[in-house]
């Protein structure tokens, strides 16, 4: 069964977009676990959680952003937090998010 079986088929291809533009930032491994796809440099740097009509992208980071385009922010530990970011089309996959996910990058390499 694949995550993106109850997703609209939209949700598939931005999936596929955004994994384009993350591996341009550097070498990624997507690892497919029960509900999410983590995204690996040398650790993960961000989970991608498939639902019906978007993608929610946690983003690993050393402060909480504060940004309105996030919509939840986890402390995980005493200098890392996780901040997802919904992703409903293409088009969001833009500069703003291409930094945040190559910083997370960098955090954890």
């Amino acid at each position: 069964m694949s995550l993106f079986d109850k997703s609209d088929p939209a949700v598939r291809t931005t999936y596929d977009r955004l994994l384009i533009r993350v591996r341009r930032i550097g070498p990624v491994d997507a690892e497919q676990n029960k509900a999410s796809i983590h995204l690996k440099g040398r650790a993960t740097f961000a989970d991608v959680r498939p639902l019906k009509s978007r993608l929610d992208v946690s983003i690993v980071s050393d402060t909480p952003i504060t940004d309105p385009r996030v919509t939840k922010r986890d402390k995980i530990s005493a200098s890392r937090y996780h901040n997802t970011v919904p992703i409903n089309s293409p088009h969001d996959i833009d500069a703003q998010l291409m930094d945040w996910l190559k910083r997370a990058y960098e955090l954890v390499s």
